[in-house]
């Protein structure tokens, strides 16, 4: 038997650590039976606690400061065991509809589950029967049966057929959550029908299983006076092989995941916190950690003058808390780079609507903290950029971070903002106010020389009726690029979906004394938030917009998703050599 231990550690930001170096810790350990592979990734505070200290006291309305939260560790190991061997709390069997199907005797015909049967006396075949759990997607049962070495079996259903990314990451998600409920500390996972599984696939549905887990665990607690550890501290993925490859795969979970979680934490951070100048801060660390690839550039107010970013220093006029504009850039190690990219956020770190305030019922104003969802993708990504270090691609990761608030030097209803490259606007409404940011940023990320620019925004209200809480609208008028982000999205397994761009509907996007106004209306709103995008980036450059204001939100769960950078970072990867 082979085993791969691998630690994943979410990184708190924010949180202070008495640990004193922040660099990824390497360990080999080699025997005649065994590899094991342990990683663990420090919080960048320890480095600058102080200053980050500073920021937080001199930033924070409210005496609210994160609480000093350890970062929750999980190892994985990958083995290949008899199921009925397996020795720990919770023994989780991944299960489609077919799986669960008995024969005339009520008995299982999945081998794996008749061999479970077969050593409970049956028990739990009668068991699932009487829970009435048949496999759907979404169902779970944990049962506490003896006759096994694990103290209980939990079947979890994955639907009909189990394939996706985003069924293995959910079969995770719901062993994290059934591992909580238990407060279980040693789990092991073993899909019922591994069979028909490639070697590839198999690696995948290892990685989606252990980010699943990572994530369905992790919990934002910084900001609650008491909150529960968590138990889990080690998962055994059973049936899916071992080896090198393997070891890779759970690498790159715990890279990505590491960065999923750093860009909830930056959304779920009130604007009482998370200034632009903390965004800024937290992006320099970032470049900090990773010096080696990884460069920052911050620019004030006065620099983004002298750039003529008129657009975006017009949104941020009304605000106490100065702006400031990110750019990370990630050059390879070692080679040329053969293309070169643009990640480009939305970073309002609140939305007040200006003076076209939110009000009313469904207005969301409470929630506009996350209005920089798409500033924390593009953050997150570099995260995991920086530790992954691809070949062969340069990275420009750009961020305008700003507030949109209301005072006597706020932008107003009718005013007429300049953008750097000389194209004028009539502000028609204040709270279209992302849009007038992505304008001067997108034009910086074309001075760059980039060949292809991704941006990410929370832009629309129009989008999430269009396409639901959980779907992103892409546009892009190049075939070719939205082949290259769709293929990404399928590994990642976040939802996107294309849209048009109607370029009729450009009409009503034109003003009677400046360019163009900022908004065109309701109806196709998020198609007309796209097409004054376009205005902004040089037709030698591909250009997507993903507009992600529906699943950069969980609203059933109070909290952000991270959503974006998983397939940010594929994507990325796919254009390294």
């Amino acid at each position: 038997m082979a085993a791969i231990i691998v630690s994943l550690a979410s990184t708190l930001l924010f949180a202070s650590s008495s640990r004193s170096s922040p660099s990824l810790v390497f360990r080999k350990l080699q025997s005649s039976s065994s590899l094991r592979v342990s990683f663990a990734v420090s919080p960048f505070c320890s480095r600058r606690g102080s200053l980050m200290a500073h920021t937080l006291a001199r930033a924070t309305l409210g005496l609210t400061l994160p609480a000093n939260i350890e970062a929750p560790k999980v190892s994985f190991a990958a083995k290949e065991i008899d199921v009925t061997e397996w020795k720990g709390d919770i023994l989780a069997v991944g299960v489609t509809e077919k799986d669960m199907v008995k024969d005339d005797n009520s008995k299982f015909e999945n081998s794996i589950l008749k061999k479970l049967d077969s050593q409970l006396g049956g028990l739990l075949a009668e068991a699932s029967s009487e829970e009435d759990f048949t496999g759907k997607a979404g169902q779970s049962t944990v049962l506490r049966l003896p006759g096994l070495g694990s103290k209980r079996v939990g079947l979890i259903g994955l639907g009909q057929s189990a394939s996706t990314t985003a069924a293995f990451r959910g079969l995770g998600e719901a062993v994290a959550a059934a591992a909580k409920a238990a407060r279980a500390s040693d789990v092991a996972i073993v899909l019922a029908s591994s069979e028909g599984l490639s070697a590839d696939s198999k690696l995948g549905t290892a990685s989606a299983i252990a980010s699943g887990t990572v994530l369905g665990l992790y919990e934002d607690n910084r900001y609650k006076s008491e909150s529960k550890k968590p138990t889990l501290k080690s998962v055994d993925i059973l049936g899916l092989g071992t080896g090198p490859e393997l070891e890779k795969k759970l690498k790159y979970a715990e890279d990505v995941s590491s960065a999923v979680i750093f860009g909830r934490e930056l959304v779920n951070s009130p604007a009482n916190v998370l200034t632009p100048a903390v965004l800024a801060e937290e992006a320099s660390k970032i470049a900090s950690l990773y010096s080696d690839v990884l460069s920052a550039t911050i620019l004030n107010a006065e620099q983004c003058k002298e750039l003529k970013m008129g657009s975006y220093l017009a949104v941020a006029a009304a605000s106490a808390n100065p702006p400031h504009f990110i750019h990370l850039c990630y050059k390879p190690p070692s080679g040329p780079s053969k293309v070169k990219l643009a990640l480009v956020g939305k970073g309002l770190t609140f939305d007040s609507g200006g003076y076209n305030i939110k009000t009313g019922p469904g207005c969301s104003i409470e929630l506009m903290k996350f209005d920089m969802g798409g500033s924390a993708a593009v953050l997150g990504a570099a995260k995991a950029i920086g530790q992954i270090k691809p070949p062969g691609v340069e990275v420009h990761f750009i961020v305008a971070a700003c507030e949109n608030m209301i005072s006597g030097t706020g932008m107003r209803p009718g005013d007429i903002v300049t953008a750097s490259n000389g194209k004028t606007i009539e502000v028609n409404n204040t709270d279209a106010e992302g849009r007038l940011t992505l304008a001067d940023a997108l034009l910086y990320a074309c001075d760059q020389g980039v060949d292809k620019i991704v941006d990410l925004a929370t832009l629309t209200g129009a989008c999430i009726v269009a396409l639901g809480p959980s779907i992103a609208g892409v546009f892009t008028p190049s075939d070719d690029l939205a082949k290259e982000v769709f293929a990404a999205s399928e590994v990642s397994g976040e939802k996107l979906w294309r849209m048009p761009m109607e370029e009729s509907y450009w009409e009503s996007m034109k003003s009677g004394v400046a360019d163009m106004v900022n908004t065109g209306g309701r109806q196709g709103g998020a198609i007309t938030a796209a097409l004054f995008l376009k205005q902004f980036v040089d037709e030698k450059v591909k250009w997507m917009h993903i507009d992600i204001a529906g699943p950069a939100w969980n609203e059933k769960k109070r909290t952000a998703t991270g959503f974006g950078i998983s397939t940010l970072v594929e994507w990325v990867l796919k254009n390294s050599s």
